[in-house]
């Protein structure tokens, strides 16, 4: 599948649910893999925050993303729409701290998106496949989310508020491209009794009962009504016999299942890539949903780094073999650990180290369980990644490497003699002043064995008077 963004731009106003503030969103088209992001108008240099669950700062009643000073506020319901019209990438313009709730579901934005037009894009879709089933359990709330493999994208959402009104419910969702007609128009919902509690808390300035279904478990003293009607700017509350306040008629008898699982879905577009896979969720709210989706992540990331896989065939001559190797780098048998370079790119290195039973560590390093030691998996990181450093340099022979930092290292699986490690060194950034960050990433066949972020500096060799 390709990628898509919309054709025209296209802008919708209202005010804040929780702030209460009036903001205009402004949609507009971006280029591949841009994903969605951001924009803070109305703050000085228009602050940047990309849809990612990394950037989620606060979960209280609803998912805000910050990075820096600046934050957006109640973003569920729009990332929904964007996820529910299939879209990949959009540049998200607000002139305000938080997404208008205009009624509280993801319908408006559905409708404006439909005016904007969608169209392909050259890029390939990068899809997280769920391959295996994935389980969290939040003991605090009692919620639980399960992955499992599936053709398509599905949820199923179950929710019990211990309430005689609403009762158990669940909803399901067989298909994306249900959920304009099946999950977007299901509005938030909150109790009456949370309504005081939530306005205290300075939250809800902008909530009203034509953006949220307000459900009564019990009605509360006449005055409490009086003053929560006052709160709201309405006349007066009443109460239907369904438990609804102000004869607010539900679209579906299960449209807060429904809505809890928009909320999900908006939730699950924080993880910056299309699920094909089916979503089991037990007690959701976005604190949980959004450390489901960082559990999701970790699966993502892993899979994304499977797929980087550099191909290996020791029928292709290499790029540098180990003599040319040997006329960058200064080490020499027993300490020379990368054989071969197979590519070498501005950005990006892979070298190869065949390890064999008869290397001088094996004896004293686990006798009788040869495995290779961590620290040399390290050391062939730098080395291979040394050549990446040096070719900066019209002159690399005179110049040598030194760590300065090693970090985030991790030994996932074994080393043994017979295997052949391919370690692919990525340049984190530029190289400046001699300083060279990289993410190093070992392979054996389809297992990634080995990662770690090193920093060093090349310096030029002091017995050199060239």
């Amino acid at each position: 599948m390709k990628q898509h963004t919309i054709i025209k731009e296209v802008s919708i106003s209202g005010v804040g649910l929780h702030s209460g503030k009036e903001a205009t969103l402004t949609i507009k088209p971006a280029e591949e893999n841009t994903g969605f992001v951001f924009k803070r108008v109305d703050l000085e240099g228009a602050p940047a925050i990309p849809a990612k669950v990394r950037y989620v700062v606060e979960t209280n009643r609803s998912t805000t993303l910050g990075k820096g000073k600046a934050t957006i506020m109640t973003v569920e319901h729009l990332l929904a729409a964007l996820t529910g019209m299939e879209l990949d990438n959009a540049i998200l313009e607000v002139s305000g701290p938080e997404i208008p709730i205009l009624n509280g579901s993801a319908a408006p934005f559905m409708e404006i998106l439909a005016q904007a037009g969608r169209q392909e894009q050259d890029a390939e879709r990068k899809c997280f496949v769920v391959k295996e089933p994935i389980t969290f359990v939040d003991e605090e709330s009692g919620a639980e989310f399960m992955a499992f493999p599936s053709e398509k994208f599905e949820i199923t959402s179950m929710i019990d508020f211990n309430s005689k009104v609403l009762g158990q419910q669940f909803a399901q969702l067989n298909d994306i491209q249900d959920f304009k007609d099946e999950i977007a128009a299901c509005r938030t919902f909150v109790f009456l009794r949370e309504v005081a509690y939530l306005a205290d808390q300075n939250l809800i300035k902008g909530g009203d009962l034509d953006n949220a279904i307000v459900i009564v478990d019990e009605v509360l003293p006449e005055q409490e009504m009086l003053n929560l009607a006052e709160k709201l700017d309405r006349p007066a509350l009443t109460v239907t016999d369904s438990g609804i306040l102000n004869n607010i008629e539900l679209q579906y008898k299960n449209e807060p299942a429904r809505h809890k699982l928009l909320d999900i879905v908006g939730d699950l577009t924080l993880l910056g890539a299309p699920i094909q896979g089916k979503i089991v969720a037990k007690k959701p709210g976005h604190r949980v949903n959004t450390e489901f989706v960082k559990v999701l992540n970790k699966y993502y990331q892993e899979q994304l780094k499977l797929g980087d896989i550099p191909k290996y065939d020791p029928d292709i001559p290499p790029l540098y073999d180990t003599v040319a190797v040997q006329k960058i780098l200064p080490h020499r048998h027993p300490f020379l650990l990368v054989d071969k370079i197979l590519t070498l790119s501005e950005k990006d290195v892979v070298g190869v180290k065949n390890v064999t039973h008869d290397q001088y560590f094996f004896p004293g390093h686990f006798p009788n369980n040869p495995i290779l030691p961590g620290v040399l998996q390290i050391e062939a990181m730098a080395q291979t990644g040394g050549i990446l450093a040096l070719s900066t340099t019209e002159d690399p022979e005179n110049w040598d490497t030194f760590f300065l930092k090693i970090s985030e290292a991790k030994f996932k699986h074994f080393v043994v003699p017979g295997d052949t490690m391919v370690i692919k060194m990525e340049l984190l950034s530029e190289i400046r002043r001699g300083i060279c960050q990289m993410r190093g990433t070992i392979y054996v066949g389809n297992k990634i064995t080995t990662e770690a972020d090193l920093t060093a500096i090349i310096k030029r060799r002091k017995n050199d008077d060239s």
